[in-house]
């Protein structure tokens, strides 16, 4: 296999986890020709995030891969049955399905028949909702069948020892030899290769604790408490999957590139219990983490890129760090494919950095906030009180379990309507099919609910870049559906929604709303033509009527390369 490593392509990815591999995917889905190298010559088993949120699972449903990831859904739940027992009694009467799971804050377990489930937060993002109990092992031999699927070379063993931008490429040494690509991207974790060899720094914390996850026997588990337990010392956890242990111990730092023993997480979990319990066996390779946590200061230099836990690291807490790569994934390939087509818009693909770094910096306080939240000491127990009498409150437990689950997250794009930014919500069409059934492409999404399509002719000078749906509906209303929804999914709308269900809605390759309005009037159709200038480029055919307004001012003074 590493001799098949391609010696010229447009992309290179480094690491084939989930970011890399969602990365190449969408390259490959616009035309672009990409490689992925992983230094690991198998797929690591280690014990890693065992959910994905709501902006993860429409990423998949975005490229038709959401009935897979159901179905990894239901099979993890019939293989940790006491699992599945435990998430159908805690979720009973909850107002939702099980997969409606709410996670815990700094320990603190949030309860499920506090959330409001009829947030208009959720219900907006109710299709995906099945599909979030995905570990990441599953969701990474998922994403590696798609990668196949469409073409794209995954070379296992094969390790970056070198990178030199010649501005017109990159030159990237291997262990299989020299590879020369028009752009590489790192994706391959904390301890990146790529972003060291660019010389990209990495400032921020150091770590003041080491945790660990692990599937054990345990001879005496009478000697551990139930839930999460605190001490001085740390924190840690046993279930609900039986033999599952979580640990967070404070002021050890351990060597984070040795394999976890089981004599190493018996010794920590005794000094954190502050009891002699005794681990029999690993079921499974264990994780070792830390709060080490870090920002690179650029997404990119010239034409090498980061993306995931090589451009930000830390604590591992409701698995936020699998969930912001794959953010940054979903933003970086249709921008950087877009350069590589040559119709990228002045300024689109520094505007990567700038729309993910404010979400990489919230995850980070997100996380920091629960550390000082779990310190043994007696300021912390007390903050903890505090934070725990909030949190089990119907608003408390709402708000943090909608950040947790992603359905508030939102990006800073031009525009006043209250979509803009925000990750499309759940629309049905006349048809009875979804917005997003229509977007496995990869292209733009226009829906069109304006009386005379006013919208549809105008995006018509983009036809290879946007796929337009003309519903011919203003109010959003399908014939005999005053709600908007179709027969038979009283969910799927946004009716309900403070967002409503707009006249006009441009979607771009990774689920933003780059564009909406509530009417269809002469702003209207120019704020669209500005967007669509802004985010799709220059249009490729003339339109069918009228003549287009001027474009607004492009993202930045920096041409595209």
């Amino acid at each position: 296999m590493i001799a098949d490593v391609n010696q010229d392509v447009d992309v290179t990815v480094a690491g084939a986890g989930p970011v890399g591999l969602i990365l190449a995917a969408e390259l490959a889905l616009a035309g672009v020709s990409v490689q992925v190298l992983e230094r690991l010559a198998e797929p690591d088993d280690a014990m890693k995030a065992q959910s994905i949120n709501i902006p993860t699972a429409e990423a998949l449903d975005r490229r038709g891969l959401l009935p897979a990831a159901e179905q990894v859904q239901r099979e993890t739940l019939a293989r940790v049955g006491a699992l599945a027992e435990w998430v159908r009694d805690r979720t009973s009467g909850a107002g939702g399905p099980a997969s409606q799971f709410t996670g815990h804050f700094a320990g603190m377990s949030l309860d499920p028949e506090l959330v409001d489930w009829s947030d208009p937060d959720f219900t907006a993002h109710a299709a995906a909702s099945g599909a979030r109990i995905v570990p990441q092992r599953q969701l990474e031999a998922l994403l590696a069948e798609h990668v196949a699927r469409l073409g794209v070379p995954v070379h296992r063993g094969v390790e970056v020892t070198g990178v030199e931008d010649t501005g017109d490429g990159v030159l990237v040494g291997t262990t299989a030899g020299s590879v020369r690509t028009g752009w590489l991207v790192g994706c391959d974790g904390g301890h990146s290769a790529v972003r060291r060899l660019a010389g990209i720094d990495f400032p921020g914390a150091a770590p003041e604790l080491t945790g660990y996850q692990a599937v054990v026997d345990i001879a005496d588990p009478d000697e551990l408490g139930d839930g999460w337990v605190w001490s001085a010392q740390g924190v840690y956890r046993c279930g609900p999957q039986p033999g599952r242990v979580a640990i967070m111990e404070f002021g050890a730092v351990a060597d984070r590139t040795a394999p976890v023993t089981l004599a190493e997480l018996q010794a920590s979990l005794r000094r954190v219990s502050g009891t002699e319990v005794t681990l029999t066996a690993l079921r499974a390779p264990a994780t070792r983490w830390s709060d080490n946590t870090r920002q690179a200061a650029t997404y990119r230099s010239g034409r090498v890129l980061l993306a995931g836990d090589a451009a930000h690291v830390h604590p591992p807490f409701g698995g936020q760090g699998l969930n912001l790569g794959v953010g940054d994934a979903t933003n970086l390939g249709w921008k950087l494919a877009a350069v590589i087509a040559g119709w990228a818009p002045e300024g689109l693909l520094d505007s990567y950095d700038a729309e993910r770094r404010p979400l990489g910096a919230w995850v980070m306080s997100w996380t920091r906030a629960q550390i000082a939240v779990l310190r043994g000491d007696a300021k912390s127990a007390a903050l903890r009180e505090v934070v725990a009498d909030l949190l089990d409150t119907r608003d408390g437990a709402t708000y943090a379990v909608k950040k947790i689950a992603g359905v508030t997250q939102r990006i800073d794009l031009p525009g006043e309507h209250r979509l803009a930014g925000r990750y499309a919500p759940d629309l049905w069409l006349r048809d009875g099919s979804r917005l997003t059934d229509h977007g496995h492409d990869g292209r733009f999404l226009l829906l069109d609910r304006s009386p005379d399509t006013v919208f549809t002719h105008l995006a018509a000078a983009w036809p290879d870049r946007v796929r337009s749906l003309a519903e011919g509906h203003p109010t959003g209303a399908a014939e005999g559906h005053p709600t908007g929804a179709a027969e038979g999914h009283p969910t799927g709308a946004a009716d309900g929604h403070p967002t409503g269900t707009p006249a006009g809605l441009l979607v771009r390759p990774d689920g933003v709303v780059a564009w909406a309005s509530d009417i269809a009037d002469d702003d209207a159709t120019a704020d669209l033509t500005a967007a669509l200038h802004r985010w799709a480029g220059a249009p490729t055919s003339a339109p069918e009527r009228d003549t287009l307004p001027e474009p607004s001012p492009s993202l930045g003074s920096e041409p595209a390369v």
